[in-house]
């Protein structure tokens, strides 16, 4: 049946496309120059043995050192790189995996480690990849036991500063950690967050709460009566502090509107401080850098007038007699109920307006009782005239 036999340089053997290899030296290669199909299963590997059970495997590669290799021969411009799929370590104790070996660059881009579990990496029929899950409904679905994590490491290969960041997510929230300083949590989201209770616009406008187009650089809104602004600092140490500061080439302006009345208002610092009503487009309110304060409208305190004022006139009221008030005002150089006042302090209006409206109630009392005293020296005069 041996139709053809040619004797390579190589020491092996040629045949053609119908030959049939009789017997060949054990060392010699075979080179067949047409299609090989084989019906059965095929082995490969210098571990194979005669009655070898295949079981469902088609082709089975079976010794130590497992790899096939890539050679791509080409030449000129069209590609030519070598690959190579790596089973496990060659050496004693080395690790046991599956590898995609680039035996050009001599990297290896891909490895599944032994024992890697289920699912691992899973691609359906979508194009959608899960990491471990069989079940991917997005393009990356992750799922893992406790809080699935994506890290990120600048690792210094490139000679920057190392820094690894992880985002993450579990009952606790969504969160971003820096892990390099301590692995704080810059950023967290807590579960049952309102849809869009964060957005950003295109022209960098922020909106919390606000919907999908904020309509200022910070646009806060809420339609359960709770929208608010808190600044707050917890230091132990007692100061005053700067806690809100608004700068700008010109007026800075703060509007307060009532929705519910169309009543608008706006508190605004150029060469006064002022208060003004736009609504009514008046300026009921300015305070001059002097100090000096002006109202288009009448003042109202509040406060207890402890000295007693309209009490004066009642029966009962301990009105000192005129001598014993004119000792005691000369006594302190001031008037008793309202009180010394230095020539270039600070003093409470509330409470000298009110000791003064007492002390001029008290002085109409003593006016009083001495134009009664006059007339009646005048009666007498008159009469002994």
């Amino acid at each position: 049946m041996l139709k053809l036999i040619q004797k390579t340089r190589a020491g092996g053997l040629v045949l053609g496309a119908s030959a049939v290899l009789m017997a060949t030296s054990a060392l010699a290669d075979i080179v067949h120059l047409d299609d090989v199909i084989v019906g059965g299963s095929l082995c490969v590997g210098l571990d194979c043995v005669n009655g070898e059970n295949f079981g469902f495997d088609a082709l089975r590669l079976k010794e130590n050192n497992l790899r096939v290799h890539f050679d791509d021969t080409s030449a000129g411009a069209f590609p030519a790189n070598d690959w190579r799929l790596v089973i496990n370590d060659s050496a004693n104790g080395g690790a046991s995996y599956f590898a995609v070996h680039d035996a050009t660059a001599n990297t290896t881009p891909f490895r599944v480690d032994a024992a890697a579990p289920t699912d691992a990496l899973r691609v359906d029929d979508n194009g959608e990849v899960g990491l471990g899950t069989a079940l991917p409904t997005v393009k990356l679905h992750m799922v893992k036991g406790n809080t699935p994590t994506i890290r990120l490491e600048q690792d210094g290969s490139a000679g920057f500063t190392l820094q690894t960041w992880d985002i993450a997510g579990n009952e606790a929230g969504f969160f971003v950690r820096d892990v390099t300083h301590a692995s704080s949590l810059p950023f967290r989201i807590l579960p049952g967050a309102a849809s869009q209770a964060l957005v950003v616009a295109g022209d960098g406008d922020i909106g919390i709460g606000a919907g999908t187009v904020p309509n200022a650089s910070l646009h806060v809104k809420r339609t359960n009566g709770t929208a608010k602004v808190l600044v707050e600092e917890t230091s132990g140490v007692r100061s005053g502090r700067q806690m809100v500061r608004l700068l700008n080439y010109g007026n800075p302006q703060i509007a307060l509107v009532n929705t519910f009345n169309n009543q608008e208002w706006e508190i605004g610092a150029g060469l006064n401080l002022v208060i003004k009503n736009l609504t009514a487009g008046t300026t009921p309110f300015k305070v001059s850098p002097a100090g000096n304060l002006t109202l288009t409208g009448t003042l109202t305190t509040t406060g207890s007038c402890s000295v007693g004022c309209d009490r004066v006139f009642d029966a009962d009221y301990a009105l000192p007699s005129i001598e014993d008030h004119a000792a005691e005002m000369f006594a302190k150089s001031y008037l008793p109920n309202v009180g010394p006042t230095a020539e270039n302090g600070q003093y409470e209006l509330t409470s000298k307006v009110l000791g003064m409206l007492n002390e001029l109630e008290q002085a109409h009392i003593f006016i009083s009782q001495l134009n009664d005293k006059i007339s009646a020296l005048e009666a007498k005069i008159a009469k002994v005239e």
